[in-house]
This record gives structure tokens, C-alpha cells and sequence, in this order.
């Protein structure tokens, strides 16, 4: 039977809703990029291709900007739609972080004060979530850095992650005027315990990789630094399984001059991501010899558990956010964003519960006294 009917390459529909205009190379930025699929062998596959998309702001540590919210959830959807795509690597530029979260420079100059304009920001950034939780390709989490805040939450929205044993991750909302409401804590109770979901949501700890791999958050760790051939654990992390007092402390961070020591030889060594590029090859092509409807719906049926409790609060988050500018985050994005002349990244939080203890009115007379004051010259 003749198959004439059948559309060329070039009549295929493009079913992509957005332009190159909100990628770019120069941050901050969205890099969107795709790379042939590689076999066992290193040889590149015809045709087939995983996207890159890559958060290009390494100057503040690949915090997204408005504009980069805004790329993310159109190079998710250009995933989506393009045909010759296997899945989805979601990462961040350097060796520093993958994401540190929303712009606090951004946050502070322009959202701290204005509800309004933040509810609005929060609707792109809930789009945002979602177009990582409804991408029609695999979404793995390429850890080469810091995954903390809203980075954390994005990165735990996609469905598989690879780190660096280098990279770090918490939340940092209720130090720094937030709460971990952009995923993190619909999420994380699925894959921790309850109690390490909260305390991690709370704390503002920052917790190794190994701690999360070892908790069942991440699928792999690999090293980083490479040294006369050799490759070299993190050195400022506890990885020999061990149990000591009674506390599992694989994956603790080292304490003491033993921790200052390894510090200082990290500061100096020369990381090399060339495990970490295997792995994620590695994943992909585990994707690329599965049948891509049967990979896809097994995907979305697993992801359904964290939208469920994703979509149920995602709206009502929008709005406490919102109304929340008005106050402990316009203190906290303020402090955090003022650091450099101040030397302090918070406020004064006993002053602060101080006042409110006495009735305080929550107004300019109570932030200049609980903002961190520029240092005497």
C-alpha cells in the first residue's frame, strides 16, 4: 500500500507555543540546548537527543530572574513538543551551584512591598513547576552545585537527580522572610520521613549529598575531584557507613579541624564533571531503549502522587506569598540582599519577636530596628 499521503520532514507540524526570544547565552539566562544521545561505546546516536536546559546565572548562583522563569517553562514545553527528544537534563552553569532559587537582588529591589506584582511572579513560577511536572519527556536533575530554596524545589519537582558528591541542598525560607512552599514541602514528606521532612523544610540546614542519597532523595552521587588519577570522596563529608552514639553519620559533614583542613584542599582542587556527564549518558540511554509512550505514562502515573498534593495548595501559596512581601520577606530579602555593606544576612530575630511580643505595629519604625545596620567605616 502506497504511503504518499504521509508528510514530509519538512510539513511537519511544530506544536512549540514559544520563541528563541526567551532563550539566550548571556546571563542571566536560559540556555536551551540539545545534545546527541550517546551508547556505551561513546558513539553519538543519528537523530536522537536529549535537551539541555541549563539556568545561566553563575554570578549569583544560577538564581532565577523573572525572564528565566519564564525560559524554563518554555524549554520544558519545547521538550515536549520536539519529536527527536529522549528526555530532559536539567541543570545549572559552573561548578558552584545548580540553583540557589529566586533572585534575592530581585526579590528585595523590586517584589519586597509590592503584593500584587509577587502574586503575579508566583503565577509564572507555579507554571513553572508544573511545566516540569507535566513534561512529556523525562526530567533528570544534573546536581553540579548548590540545590538550595527554590533551587531544591525545582530540582525536586523533576523525576530522577544525579549529583555531584560536592553539592549541598536545603531550604532557606524561614531564615531569609519565606517559607518552602514552592514544592518542598509537598514533596519531600514522599521521599523522607516525616521528621527529616520537617526539619529539613524548618531548619535551613544544608545537607550533603551523600545524607540525601543515603535518606533515598537522590538516584546518584558521584565525585567531582580528580587528583593524580584518582578520584577523591568529598573530603569534608563523613562516607564510611558507620554507626557511632547510636546516629547512622554517613553523609554528616566533618566537624572541627578536620573539616577546616578539607575545606581548604576543596577551596584549591580542580573539579572535573566527567562522571557526573557518564551518569546522566548513562540514564538517558536507559530512556532511549524503552518504548517512549510506555516510559511516558509510567512517569506521569508516578509523578500524579507529588501533583496531587502540589496542585492542591499551589493557589492558596500564591496568595500567603504574596501578602507575606509585605513584611518578614521585604525584612528578609532586604537583609540578605544588603549583606556586603551590612555583614549580616538576617535580621534581628529576638528584637523582632521582641516587638511583636509587645504589639507592636508592623511598620517602618520596626524594621529599622530589627534591619541590620551598614558597617562603620
Amino acid at each position: 500500500m502506497a504511503l504518499d499521503w504521509l508528510p514530509r520532514d519538512d510539513e511537519m507540524k511544530d506544536h512549540d507555543l514559544w520563541g528563541d526570544e526567551f532563550f539566550g547565552t548571556d546571563p542571566p539566562s536560559v540556555i536551551y540546548e540539545k545534545r546527541p544521545v550517546v551508547d556505551p561505546e561513546g558513539k553519538l546516536v543519528e537523530g536522537l537527543y536529549s535537551a539541555w536546559l541549563i539556568l545561566n546565572n553563575p554570578g549569583q548562583y544560577n538564581s532565577y530572574t523573572t525572564q528565566m522563569v519564564k525560559g524554563v517553562i518554555a524549554a520544558m514545553n519545547r521538550a515536549s513538543m520536539d519529536r527527536s527528544v529522549v528526555a530532559v537534563v536539567f541543570t545549572g552553569v559552573g561548578d558552584r551551584a545548580f540553583c540557589t532559587g529566586g533572585n534575592t537582588k530581585e526579590y528585595a529591589e523590586y517584589y519586597s512591598g509590592r503584593p500584587t506584582e509577587y502574586a503575579l511572579y508566583m503565577d509564572l513560577f507555579n507554571g513553572m513547576v508544573d511545566s516540569i511536572l507535566n513534561c512529556k519527556k523525562p526530567v533528570i536533575c544534573r546536581v553540579n552545585g548548590m540545590r538550595v530554596a527554590g533551587g531544591q524545589e525545582i530540582g525536586g519537582a523533576c523525576d530522577l537527580a544525579i549529583a555531584s558528591d560536592l553539592a549541598v541542598f536545603g531550604q532557606a525560607g524561614p531564615r531569609h522572610g519565606s517559607a518552602p512552599v514552592g514544592g518542598s514541602s509537598d514533596f519531600l514528606p514522599w521521599f523522607l520521613g516525616i521528621e527529616d521532612a520537617m526539619w529539613n523544610c524548618i531548619s535551613c540546614e544544608l545537607w550533603s549529598a551523600y545524607k540525601l542519597y543515603r535518606k533515598g532523595y537522590l538516584s546518584k552521587v558521584v565525585p567531582v575531584i580528580e587528583q593524580d588519577g584518582k578520584w577523591i570522596r568529598n573530603p569534608l563529608v563523613i562516607t564510611d557507613k558507620y554507626v557511632e552514639d547510636g546516629e547512622i553519620v554517613y553523609g554528616e559533614f566533618k566537624t572541627g579541624e578536620e573539616y577546616r583542613k578539607a575545606r581548604d584542599f576543596v577551596k584549591e582542587a580542580t573539579t572535573d564533571f566527567q562522571l557526573l556527564d557518564k551518569a546522566v549518558n548513562e540514564m538517558v540511554w536507559t530512556f532511549t531503549n524503552l518504548f517512549p509512550h510506555c516510559l511516558q505514562m509510567s512517569i506521569d502515573s508516578i509523578r500524579a502522587k507529588k501533583k496531587f498534593f502540589w496542585d492542591m495548595g499551589k493557589d492558596y501559596y500564591r496568595h500567603w506569598l504574596a501578602a507575606n512581601m509585605a513584611n518578614e520577606a521585604f525584612l528578609g530579602f532586604h537583609a540578605f540582599n544588603t549583606r556586603k555593606t551590612t555583614g549580616k544576612d538576617t535580621i534581628d530575630f529576638i528584637k523582632y519577636r521582641q516587638l511583636l511580643a509587645e504589639g507592636h505595629l508592623v511598620d517602618e519604625e520596626l524594621f529599622e530596628a530589627v534591619l541590620p545596620r551598614p558597617r562603620e567605616e
